[in-house]
């Protein structure tokens, strides 16, 4: 897929953001891959990939090589030049690899294992990092990076066929019906979530239902289908209407507040085709 005349100018936007953290490729000189919101390393490159640009483009290439510039041998991601090395790290550059057609690299082969090494009791992942302080909660796994985990995992030969997986899954169904923060980083279910958020980026309504429906563990749940049902109540004549976008993308073609999104509708047309079913509009 190639970027539509429509979209251009919301691709040269993105790209008019390249230098702002003072090197080249949204990134900062040493290397902070995750600073700038939703113009940082990352999220500028699932927002190409997002309106059309292919993987084999040499930006988003390059884009490839800085990531694995701060891999290491036991397979984390040291996307910050000090301090310490967290999951939510690790999974997110990979998922973004995963996203630019990486999965079958040795070096995240290396990757995978880690997570599946470091994976929490109850199936997801967390860090030690208590930024709200210790409860009962913190006990749990970031229902966040966990999903984000499972959507770098669902392009691999893991996907429907790794237990540990099934169990990362059945964590975040269980958060569905608990809704109260979980995890270091209080993960929640509320108001904020239920308003489908395009593109993708914080843990919300829509991504949780389109992660989720690769899995053979979730397309059945009653809990996904029960969220499944809460955001098609949202949808105007079939299509996904944004309600919740990062105020620096409300200027975007793409992905207006309050309006449908093509783009947006493709991936809710993405999660009933991975159900089987079909979206009549």
């Amino acid at each position: 897929m190639a970027v539509e005349k429509q979209y251009s100018s919301d691709v040269e936007a993105i790209l008019s953001h390249r230098y702002d953290n003072g090197a080249d490729l949204w990134a900062t000189p040493d290397k902070r891959l995750l600073k700038g919101g939703p113009f940082s390393t990352l999220a500028s490159a699932l927002l190409l990939l997002e309106l059309g640009m292919e993987p084999s483009e040499p930006l988003l290439k390059d884009v490839a090589n800085l990531i694995f510039s701060t891999w290491r041998e036991d397979g984390r991601f040291k996307l910050y030049p000090q301090g310490g090395i967290y999951p939510c790290h690790t999974i997110n550059a990979t998922n973004v690899l995963c996203h630019l057609g990486y999965a079958a690299d040795s070096r995240l082969q290396k990757t995978f294992q880690h997570l599946f090494d470091i994976q929490h009791t109850d199936g997801g992942w967390r860090c030690k990092k208590f930024s709200f302080g210790k409860g009962p909660e913190t006990e749990f796994s970031n229902p966040g990076p966990t999903l984000t985990a499972l959507s770098a995992f669902r392009f691999t030969s893991f996907l429907n066929k790794e237990q540990a997986l099934d169990r990362a899954v059945e964590f975040l169904l269980d958060h569905w019906t608990i809704r109260q923060p979980l995890g270091p980083c209080h993960y929640g279910i509320g108001t904020l979530f239920m308003q489908p958020e395009y593109p993708f980026g914080n843990y919300n309504l829509f991504i949780y239902l389109y992660v989720l429906s690769f899995y053979n563990r979730a397309k059945e749940d009653k809990r996904f289908l029960e969220a499944l049902n809460i955001l098609e109540s949202q949808l105007v004549d079939g299509k996904l209407v944004v309600g919740r976008i990062n105020r620096k993308l409300a200027g975007f073609t793409f992905c207006k507040k309050g309006g449908p999104s093509e783009l947006g509708t493709k991936r809710y047309n993405e999660i009933l085709k991975n159900l089987g079913r079909s979206n009549v509009v």
